[in-house]
């Protein structure tokens, strides 16, 4: 990463006990160096034993993102950076809306068939991620699932995650894949209004939707890194990691919405 990358993320990184005076043993590798081997392991889809020798051994760096998976760091340091670009796009930290989707991707041949399924409707055999988002596009919930699970099936352990961490969201934007029970279950148990956003029947190829288009343009995000084309991580411990790396570039994309034409104008942050 660059040395103004590093600025930015070094300020939202967990603090070492040992270097607080806590005790512990001294870590031996930077965490610098450390982030950028499972960055480059996330973005070129290689195995761990592949690392190239410039970064540590490669034993230690899969402990070290393993540890802070285990330990919940990851999703701390995610939260942390996506805190940050949303206040400086002038957004609360909490969202009061969000978007949610899914999408399907093929299973690499060491995904076992229990944790995998086939989507009909798409016509693909593997798992299903399924997102949910801010208006920025950035993830505030995930889910991995069998590519047979039905989105509103999905939805409802997803949405009670989106309750129990963001309790200020009122309003999910979603496609006709959750329309049903699902959406007089959320009103009734989360008090969260699913809003369906569906294509007319005039409609006729690619048309952008309001609102749908921003998780899609993140699920676009996610299948341009090699190690998420494919379903290939049976624990998921580095999928997630990248998704935090791309925080970085929050504040673009941002700045891409509020010149888009395509922009919603509405109160819904």
């Amino acid at each position: 990463m660059t040395e103004a990358e590093w600025q930015v993320i070094r300020a939202v990184l967990p603090v070492p006990a040992w270097l607080e005076g806590r005790g512990g043993r001294p870590e031996g590798y930077c965490h610098r160096v450390m982030i950028d081997a499972v960055r480059y392991v996330a973005d070129n889809g290689v195995k761990w034993a592949n690392l190239p020798v410039d970064f540590p051994p490669y034993r230690r760096v899969h402990a070290f993102a393993r540890r802070w998976q285990v330990m919940g760091l990851l999703a701390e340091f995610h939260d942390r950076l996506r805190d940050r670009v949303r206040d400086k796009e002038g957004r609360l930290p909490d969202p009061t809306a969000a978007i949610v989707d899914s999408q399907s991707v093929r299973a690499a041949a060491n995904i076992p068939r229990s944790t995998s399924g086939w989507d009909g409707g798409k016509k693909v055999g593997g798992r299903k991620r399924h997102l949910v988002v801010d208006c920025l596009g950035l993830v505030l919930a995930v889910a991995v699932t069998a590519a047979s699970v039905q989105d509103r099936d999905a939805a409802v352990p997803l949405l009670e995650q989106l309750r129990k961490v963001y309790f200020s969201i009122r309003l999910v934007w979603a496609d006709g894949g959750y329309a049903g029970r699902l959406v007089d279950w959320a009103a009734e148990n989360l008090r969260l209004t699913l809003e369906i956003v569906r294509r007319t029947d005039d409609t006729a190829g690619f048309v952008v939707l309001p609102r749908r288009w921003v998780v899609e343009r993140t699920l676009s995000w996610l299948i341009g890194r090699a190690v998420r084309v494919r379903g290939c991580a049976p624990l998921g411990s580095v999928s997630c990691l990248s998704v935090r790396a791309r925080l970085r570039r929050g504040s673009a994309h941002a700045r891409f919405l509020r010149s888009s034409r395509l922009h919603d104008t509405d109160n819904a942050i």
